[in-house]
């Protein structure tokens, strides 16, 4: 497939794609045994950006080829069947590219931002199928606002925490407005997850069950939170000994281990008329939501529901309430006791998220709570004075070869001392 006319490209575009073709060629083979560790990681992250920058202008080129119905002239039914002839692409790929670049014409900071490189291509799909779902009586100027907002936030949040966030931007634009189309979708999510709810099991006939299920968000963070802690390394140390080997991270495997314990150890006594459902999800509310208000209540997963949901959960279900404004247990301890207690515990689940080393992913309830200042050298057993850490970055807090330095925006980080 001849790629540019006889004699060269001749637009500024074309001329720039050849150049960077004829740049990457150079170095193909190029070993990489040679880059410090350095040098390998800010090349990772510039490769990272490059492909964002790369993935703008192939939608802003895909958008005009189909615009001057690139490949009619060879019959073909449309841009994107011809794309997807030409590069051995499904014609599903090249749609779903075309529909980005269309959704990009339509949203110019996202658009600039990820040809800056300063957005990645997932987050520019996360935050334009937000500001899409706003309210149609949204008028164009807060439109922009909104957008604005969004790619200011994507240079602290991931895809998944934008999505997040993308959820609640009527509440930044317009809180009146927002509170009242929050309460309104949580509702219709919530009814139609009932609808969805499924279970379907089979015996293979060979010793083993299979099965798919289907149940709402609420009830899936208490399922996740049981069997997170039924399949945690301490758990399973008490279960299987001091000398099992136990990988720190629950792998799928042992979260079927888990339900499997969760199903034998469910107490008889219950059963049928089982009142609740036995698992720590802490739900953040306002005083007045539990009072009988209507403003949506927070797991802290992050994920929210109804007030109804909330109140029902709080009065029947085994989680814990974190009512704001409401009497609370005492957080602060100073030099009483020396370990965090439960209530502490949830606390910094709510405020952190997980562990605070930059870079980690673990949740709160495999994280261990940290003294920012060593309980042996006259800290304090405080809530500003926790932290929530994993494992493997608690023990790098407490090694020497390790720094910890504090962050922006509250994480930190951990460098080798020289």
């Amino acid at each position: 497939m001849k790629t540019f006319t006889d004699d060269g490209p001749r637009h500024a575009i074309s001329r720039a794609v050849r150049d960077v073709g004829e740049r990457l060629s150079d170095v193909a083979e190029a070993p990489v045994w040679s880059m410090t560790p350095d040098e390998a990681g800010a090349t990772l992250v510039e490769l990272t950006r490059l492909s964002a920058r790369v993935a703008e202008l192939e939608a802003r080129v895909a958008l005009h080829a189909s615009a001057v119905e690139v490949g009619a002239s060879v019959g073909a039914t449309s841009t994107p069947a011809w794309w997807a002839t030409q590069t051995i692409q499904t014609h599903r790929s090249t749609a779903a590219k075309l529909h980005l670049a269309e959704a990009l014409g339509r949203w110019h900071v996202v658009r600039q931002a990820l040809s800056s490189g300063a957005l990645l291509t997932e987050q520019a799909q996360v935050i334009m199928q937000a500001l899409d779902d706003l309210p149609d009586d949204i008028d164009a100027e807060t439109r922009v606002l909104a957008e604005k907002h969004l790619v200011d936030l994507a240079a602290d949040h991931d895809a998944i925490d934008l999505r997040r966030l993308g959820r609640g931007l009527l509440d930044v634009i317009d809180p009146a407005a927002g509170e009242e189309e929050e309460r309104r979708r949580l509702e219709e999510e919530e009814r139609k997850a009932r609808q969805k709810r499924r279970l379907t099991m089979s015996d293979d006939g060979h010793g083993a069950c299979h099965g798919r299920f289907t149940i709402p968000a609420a009830q899936g963070a208490m399922l996740k939170k049981i069997l997170q802690g039924i399949a945690a390394p301490k758990h399973q140390t008490a279960v299987h000994g001091a000398g099992a080997t136990i990988e720190r991270k629950p792998s799928p495997e042992r979260m079927g281990a888990a339900l499997c314990e969760l199903i034998e150890r469910y107490p008889t006594d219950r059963l049928p008329n089982a009142g609740g459902v036995n698992a720590t999800v802490v739900i953040t509310m306002p005083l007045e939501t539990l009072l009988g208000a209507e403003k949506a209540a927070t797991l802290d997963t992050g994920d929210k529901i109804t007030a109804s949901q909330a109140r029902r959960l709080a009065c029947e279900a085994g989680i814990v309430p974190a009512v704001l404004g409401g009497k609370s247990e005492v957080l602060d301890l100073g030099r009483t006791r020396r370990y965090f207690s439960k209530a502490q515990l949830l606390a910094l689940g709510i405020q952190q998220g997980g562990c605070t080393a930059d870079g980690c992913d673990w949740p709160p309830s495999m994280c261990h709570a940290h003294h920012h200042h060593p309980w042996a050298h006259g800290g304090n057993t405080d809530l500003k004075d926790g932290r929530l850490l994993c494992p493997r970055h608690h023990a790098r807090a407490h090694d020497p070869t390790f720094e910890m330095a504090q962050l922006p925006g509250g994480k930190i980080a951990f460098t080798r001392r020289t």
